[in-house]
């Protein structure tokens, strides 16, 4: 007796069904058991104050974004522009952006 083509195809694909089943069933099982290691993970970068991940491989300050100065962009030339493509992706870091100080214009006045 010979096996028609097509309940191979049915056997073949329920056995690959049955897999992927167990692997996101077997991926469950692991977010569960490791979630406390994520967690105590979590704290250890609050507490230290951790950098954020290496997203991009150019430059450094491409590489961290939250350790950027305002000047690395142009060190090469003072008027040169970003040079490197992640320059454009993502925005400059908060610290960066956010208001600390206060104009100097309302402070200087003119000698009259």
């Amino acid at each position: 007796m010979t096996i028609r083509p097509s309940s191979l195809a049915a056997v073949v694909l329920g056995v690959l069904a049955c897999t992927a089943g167990l692997t996101v069933v077997d991926a469950a099982r692991l977010q569960r058991e490791h979630a406390v290691i994520i967690d105590r993970g979590a704290a250890l970068v609050a507490r230290h104050g951790l950098t954020d991940l290496a997203l991009f491989t150019e430059a450094r300050y491409t590489r961290h974004r939250a350790m950027a100065d305002l000047h690395s962009a142009f060190q090469d030339h003072p008027l040169g522009l970003e040079h490197f493509p992640s320059g454009s992706l993502l925005p400059p870091p908060v610290h960066l952006t956010e208001r600390r100080h206060d104009t100097v214009d309302r402070e200087a006045a003119l000698p009259r």
